[in-house]
């Protein structure tokens, strides 16, 4: 392959690379913390019967206190990521590919055969 070719299909190679790689490692290294719900939007005991049930000494809270006085926050952490995982497995699944083909061509192992008459 000659080397212009060589050099052009090398750096775009990488350059897909790194448009697939970037998203991908900065999800990967952002913190999990930060899926908790935030402290202004607790949701109320009446809202979050259906995701949780809270029980003191056997009974179940609202009874116990207020409902006003209580409020949560939940960690949507694994819905987030259960949302994010086809989008981060294509983009995983890119890097390879590219990475594969761009060994391919630094290495000369796709043959060139030049144009037929």
């Amino acid at each position: 392959m000659p080397t212009r070719v060589r050099l052009l299909f090398s750096t775009m190679c990488l350059t897909l690379f790194l448009t697939a790689a970037i998203p991908l490692f900065t999800e990967l290294t952002r913190p999990k913390d930060i899926w908790w719900t935030p402290q202004t939007m607790l949701v109320p005991l009446a809202q979050s019967t259906d995701r949780v049930q809270v029980y003191v000494r056997g009974k179940p809270l609202a009874t116990v206190v207020e409902a006003s006085d209580v409020g949560f926050r939940f960690n949507n952490w694994d819905r987030v990521r259960a949302e994010r995982l086809p989008l981060q497995l294509v983009r995983a699944s890119a890097c390879g590919a590219l990475a594969c083909l761009f060994l391919l061509i630094i290495t000369g192992r796709l043959a060139y055969r030049g144009e037929r008459k």
